[in-house]
């Protein structure tokens, strides 16, 4: 028994060197921390790019877009019928950088019996109060001639047909717009990019750091599974000598 002894003195012994060791292999697993590469500082730097120039992007969405179709309120729809197609001899004035030719449509409104103006959008109506139509600013004066008259002679043809048209009761009461610049789809349609271009830089940036964090945890977790079998292993064989010689020292 007292070889016994002696043999379960050491096995303690070795379990605290096991308990030195294991606290050398955490400390050699922090010294072998794998530290993030250069792929991975890119990938995160792309990652803050891509959300800071969303949110730029919802910035310019929200003033073009979101805004105009908030305060818009070119909603309820009528029937109007094209009365009249004229060019005004007074050309007037496009965004203070030129003159354009001004085309004037009038229609009459089916539901109430009235007559009013016709624009082809609502941005067209705050920039000429009576024109249908306005080309770009910068053309030739020949060039800006030939293109009202083009439009002019395609309403001209259609004289007397009935089409759909929007109004502003409110605002506008005597003006109608031909179709709306400003739609949800087309507001969904804006924020689709910046949306998508959030998500992926969030994606991004939290997988890299996903990655990283998995790769701090490999080596501790191989060192502490290393280290416990050893000395699980050690400590089962010192005790299975011990038991087998106090067996066989044992009186029959």
């Amino acid at each position: 028994m007292g070889a016994c002894h002696r043999e379960l003195l050491h096995t303690a012994q070795e379990q605290e060197w096991s308990r030195g060791l294991d606290g050398r292999g955490e400390q050699r697993a922090r010294t072998k921390l794998p530290v993030s590469s250069v792929g991975e500082d890119r990938a995160i730097l792309l990652g803050f790019t891509m959300m800071a120039f969303s949110v730029l992007m919802f910035f310019v969405v929200g003033i073009t877009v979101i805004k105009p179709y908030v305060n818009s309120n070119w909603e309820n729809e009528a029937s109007c019928v094209l009365l009249q197609a004229v060019t005004m001899e007074e050309w007037v004035d496009c965004r203070g950088v030129s003159t354009v030719p001004c085309l004037r449509v009038t229609v009459n409104l089916t539901d109430s019996n009235e007559s009013a103006l016709l624009h082809f959008n609502e941005e067209s109506v705050f920039l000429a109060s009576e024109c249908f139509y306005i080309p770009k600013c910068q053309m030739e004066r020949t060039e800006l001639q030939d293109e009202v008259l083009k439009v002019k002679n395609s309403l001209d043809s259609q004289l007397g047909s009935t089409t759909s048209c929007f109004t502003d009761r409110a605002r506008h009461p005597r003006d109608v717009i031909l179709g709306r610049k400003y739609t949800f789809k087309k507001t969904l349609v804006a924020l689709l990019w910046p949306c998508l271009m959030l998500v992926g830089g969030a994606l991004l940036v939290g997988l890299v750091k996903l990655t990283q964090c998995l790769a701090h945890l490999c080596p501790e977790m191989g060192s502490e599974a290393s280290v416990g079998r050893l000395t699980v292993t050690s400590r089962q064989g010192k005790l299975y000598r011990c038991f087998r010689r106090s067996i066989m020292q044992s009186p029959s």
